[in-house]
């Protein structure tokens, strides 16, 4: 993302971080997704969040996104990310924030806490890209779901049209019920 020097960019760059510290993003995405340094990152987070950023890895592991709670949110950020992607100019980064407020949106309207950060969001998007996980449809309701690579949707079932045996069965606290 190296470009010339100039106030406008800078602005732009800023103004970037901020949304995406605004959004709860790790300081890892900021340095990925802008090109201010790291020590310039790192001021602004203080002065935006109030508090250091947290500390240690990025989660990487594709299986989050795989288990049934996760996956139902997984990929209604994930739709909503490719559907933005196709109907508007913006960079990645920008879709993924735009992405991410709609899901978050859309969560709290069902009167749930969403299980996606703005940092698996992130990492979603980058898995799919490099063909790690994918979307397919299920074979009963048509949705698209984040599943592995090269699932196939002949046989493919999602899991609202398949839940667990315990789906629904615990607490309501993480996610979606059935009723």
């Amino acid at each position: 993302m190296a470009t010339a020097k100039s106030v406008l960019n800078d602005s732009k760059q800023i103004e970037r971080a901020v949304g995406l510290i605004q959004l709860g993003a790790r300081l890892q995405v900021l340095e990925s997704e802008t090109d201010l340094s790291y020590e310039r990152l790192l001021r602004l987070y203080k002065e935006v969040a109030g508090r250091s950023p947290s500390k240690g890895q990025l989660p990487f592991s594709t299986e989050w996104f795989l288990t049934w709670q996760p996956n139902i949110h997984a990929s209604l950020f994930q739709n909503i990310y490719e559907y933005l992607t196709k109907v508007s100019a913006m960079e990645d980064i920008d879709a993924i924030m735009a992405a991410y407020r709609l899901y978050s949106e859309q969560i709290t309207a069902c009167a749930l806490e969403p299980l996606l950060s703005v940092t698996r969001a992130w990492r979603l998007v980058k898995f799919i890209d490099n063909n790690m996980l994918s979307m397919t449809k299920c074979c009963k309701c048509g949705g698209h779901f984040v599943s592995e690579p090269y699932e196939t949707s002949r046989h493919f079932e999602c899991g609202l049209c398949n839940p667990p045996a315990r789906a629904g069965k615990g607490g309501t606290s993480s996610g979606i019920l059935l009723h």
